[in-house]
């Protein structure tokens, strides 16, 4: 059997891809990016991110690389206005930061992290077998085969990956196109979250001095099928919905999309894996594409680096499927849900006028402001109610000696991509349970508890991607076991499930120190 050339060889070097070639590198995991354009692409569809990939990118210390951030607090759903900060961390996502910026920082960072990227390389097909992949690769100088012990598809919406593995790709075919135009010279008023008007509906995002993006569905307008409309078409589909003359600007790129919507049937098929538009499209609505993509790579990058470094258990893979794919089925209906109520005609006219009503329940904004910004994903992570289990780790000051200032934000203790045991009530148990996994998790202990969220919590489990696995707190409901309860119960089970049995020589911890039950 032939040597492995890498860990891991990624194919498409957009954002996912990108992020997961960083992920994998803080796992001290060898990643090769294959990308089949010579040159990384310039103009950019997707104009920010998520709420949520605001924080994985905090997470992993990212966040000054992209400069001075603003985050939109008003957004919608389907053309409803909402205000997104009705939850903690609430926003419609970050204001002009472009996809090729977002490359860029991601680009810089797996590099750092011995990630390589090898441009003009196209996949044409796979071959798998108990050991490993063998990627077959034309690059200009000719053929090559590469062998990886494992795959990852990030290669878009026509992923050659996925079809050499025969994966499905069920959905809806396409009934509507969106244009688009980055144009200089034209004096247009602002419309950020998009005006519905008769015909249709069409948008206007500035991009800076003297430039803006339009954005136009024309009901009536004739679909394309392939290829982006040229600007005359643009400029005369604008006049027709707004009787505004924007001939005379000088168009910078155009572009267009649909609202195909399709998902993957398997997002893992042995040693090979589907991420991004490789394995989700739908209608771009709420910077919720690229943002998937990116929480997909987050999910998956620490799971795959513990399988290579021979410490994850039987399962961990198994979980990117169970855990990501319905994340990707709840986009794909609330997007055709918004394209609905946004784009449709006059007949949806009573159904708005529903939604209008229950908008006004804060309870309903807040369920269709965590659905949009992913801020409310929960995770199966086993036994347990408290409310925080399996969620996201909220982004709480602490205060001890792990801080170079005395305080630091949650977030920042995972920008090493490794777990993290929260001792929050300095309680040498649950210290002296961790302690076997020492060389896969930190153990911070805080000198006083924190406020907000995590203010019953003694001690919480955090995996690498920033969700709570285990919960130590006195809050749980009567006889409730596993996960939930006081100290360190559950803790070594918790810790053996996500991140495997400790090395030879580590023999855990005595059942009383460990707090389990006889």
């Amino acid at each position: 059997m032939r040597d492995f050339d890498a860990d891991v060889v990624i194919v498409g070097a957009g954002p996912t891809g990108l992020m997961l070639a960083g992920e994998l590198g803080l796992a001290g995991v060898r990643a090769v990016v294959l990308e089949r354009l010579a040159e990384p692409m310039r103009q950019s569809r997707a104009l920010g991110f998520s709420a949520r990939a605001i924080e994985e990118f905090d997470q992993r210390g990212l966040l000054p690389r992209f400069g001075d951030l603003q985050t939109i607090p008003f957004g919608h759903f389907g053309g409803l206005p909402i205000d997104y900060r009705v939850i903690e961390g609430g926003s419609y996502g970050a204001r002009g930061k472009p996809q090729s910026l977002t490359e860029g920082v991601l680009a810089g960072w797996a590099a750092e992290q011995g990630a390589e990227v090898r441009r003009e390389c196209e996949v044409t097909g796979l071959t798998c077998d108990d050991d490993g992949v063998e990627v077959d690769v034309v690059t200009p100088a000719g053929g090559e085969r590469l062998r990886a012990r494992y795959v990852a598809g990030c290669d878009g919406a026509r992923s050659a990956v996925r079809r050499s593995i025969g994966v499905g790709f069920p959905g809806t075919d396409p009934a509507i196109e969106l244009w688009f135009a980055d144009v200089a010279g034209c004096d247009l008023r602002p419309r950020f979250s998009g005006e519905r008007v008769p015909g249709g509906m069409v948008m206007v995002l500035p991009l800076g001095p003297g430039i803006n993006r339009v954005i136009l569905h024309e009901r009536a307008g004739t679909r394309r099928g392939d290829g982006a409309p040229d600007f005359a078409e643009i400029a005369a589909a604008w006049n027709r919905l707004t009787g505004e003359d924007i001939g005379g600007a000088t168009p910078l790129w155009t572009s267009w999309t649909t609202d195909a919507s399709r998902q993957a049937a398997e997002y893992r098929r042995g040693r090979v894996f589907l991420l991004g538009d490789a394995a989700h499209i739908h209608l771009p609505i709420g910077a919720q594409g690229m943002s998937a993509g990116v929480g997909d790579a987050v999910n998956l990058g620490w799971k795959l680096g513990a399988a290579i470094n021979g410490h994850a258990p039987a399962d961990l893979l198994d979980t990117y499927h169970t855990e990501r794919h319905p994340v990707g089925a709840r986009i794909l209906a609330n997007t055709l849900a918004q394209r609905i109520l946004y784009l449709g005609g006059d007949e949806m006219d009573p159904m708005r006028a529903v939604m209008t009503e229950l908008l006004a329940y804060e309870d309903v904004q807040r369920l269709l402001v965590g659905m949009v910004t992913g801020l409310d994903i929960r995770y199966d992570v086993g036994p347990g109610d408290h409310p925080l289990l399996g969620r996201r780790l909220p982004d709480t000051e602490l205060t001890g000696d792990f801080a170079p200032s005395g305080t630091v934000r949650a977030l920042r203790l995972l920008n090493a991509g490794r777990g993290v045991v929260l001792d929050l009530a300095g309680d040498d148990e649950v210290r002296a349970a961790a302690a076997p996994w020492a060389d896969r998790i930190e153990v911070v202990t805080t000198e006083s508890r924190p406020h907000g969220a995590l203010a019953d919590v003694e001690a919480a489990l955090v995996r690498p991607d920033g969700y709570i696995a285990w919960i130590g707190s006195g809050a749980t409901s009567p006889g409730a076991t596993g996960s939930g309860g006081t100290g360190a119960a559950g803790l070594p089970e918790a810790l053996t499930r996500w991140f495997g049995r400790p090395h030879e020589g580590h023999h855990g911890v005595t059942p009383a120190a460990a707090g389990a039950r006889p």
